[in-house]
């Protein structure tokens, strides 16, 4: 029998499988019954689950993160599926490859951190172009490099997303360099992958992406600027001055104070990393939203609350 996955599933099916829970939420009904919403996930995508029997006991029974066995049904509910679950277990996690149940990136890691190594470099500046190496190449810092996502659920939310979403700021910013010469060009890539480096602390993707203790204090900003000093200090002529340059890209590459970033961009290299960092991550998370909306069938797709509008869902690569 086909294994099932979330991909696979198709209205009516019945459902004996393992899926990873993403999200859980308990709420109360008009007639005053529980239920219980869930986001159960795999390698190949996500499906919302709802339980409507026995909540206040079998929400006891697991937390987020966890791997469980469901049998179910999936039905349709305004045309998008939805797995109505029957039975869930637990599965011993000592007995699940959490990587299983977790997406992966499109793109092989080592082939996108050789490209990466390339474009690092090409970096003129001794000194910029030694500390992202050495970062880079550190035996303990690159394998985590290969398989980190780059965020829990908004954007690039896979293992070997945050390398991608770093590549694809490199070029972009390689780009930017050549259209705009009065760019600092190295200053540009330094920030495309210092700006989010500290989410490989930040992060923990063992059993399905959360936050570890040090991200939820301290944070991937504090947890880069930490990693510039501790690089910059074993760099001969590595100036103070060119520690806290790179350190302010870091620091405001949210771009505004409400957005989390401590700092506002205050030279024109960091403002552009700020950019495009918001546009790679929301064209990121669009393309998410539109590939999961499209298996739908629907010509428009609902409401999204994080764009605030509804979006045709026709592929203008198919259609023109």
């Amino acid at each position: 029998m086909e294994k099932q996955t979330v991909q696979n599933l198709k209205d009516k099916d019945s459902v004996d499988a393992m899926f990873l829970v993403k999200e859980k939420n308990v709420g109360v009904g008009k007639n005053g019954r529980a239920f219980m919403v869930l986001q159960l996930g795999d390698n190949t995508g996500t499906i919302e689950g709802r339980l409507w029997d026995r909540v206040d006991e079998l929400t006891r029974e697991f937390e987020l993160g966890d791997v469980i066995k469901v049998k179910g049904q999936v039905q349709l509910f305004q045309n998008r599926k939805q797995l109505i679950v029957h039975r869930l277990e637990r599965i011993d996690p000592t007995q699940v490859n959490f990587e299983d149940f977790m997406p992966k990136a499109s793109k092989d890691s080592e082939d996108m951190l050789v490209e990466l190594l390339q474009m690092v470099r090409s970096m003129k500046n001794d000194h910029l172009r030694q500390l992202v190496l050495d970062t880079l190449e550190d035996p303990e810092i690159k394998p985590m490099v290969l398989r980190a996502p780059a965020a829990k659920s908004i954007h690039h939310a896979w293992i070997g997303g945050l390398l991608e979403h770093i590549l694809s700021i490199c070029r972009i910013m390689d780009f930017m360099g050549k259209h705009y010469p009065f760019l600092n060009r190295d200053l540009l890539l330094f920030g495309a992958i210092f700006h989010d480096i500290g989410k490989l602390w930040e992060l923990s993707y063992e059993n399905g992406i959360s936050y570890t203790d040090r991200g939820r204090l301290i944070g991937h900003m504090q947890i880069a600027c930490e990693l510039v000093d501790k690089k910059a200090s074993r760099i001969l002529g590595f100036t103070e001055e060119l520690r806290d340059i790179c350190k302010h890209i870091i620091l405001s590459h949210h771009g505004k104070l409400e957005y989390g970033s401590p700092k506002r961009p205050k030279f024109m290299e960091a403002m552009v990393i700020a950019m495009v960092d918001d546009f790679d991550s929301k064209v990121s998370t669009l393309k998410t939203i539109l590939d999961n909306e499209r298996a739908s069938g629907e010509k428009w797709s609902r409401y999204n609350e994080l764009f605030d509008r509804y979006f045709l869902l026709d592929d203008m690569n198919e259609k023109l």
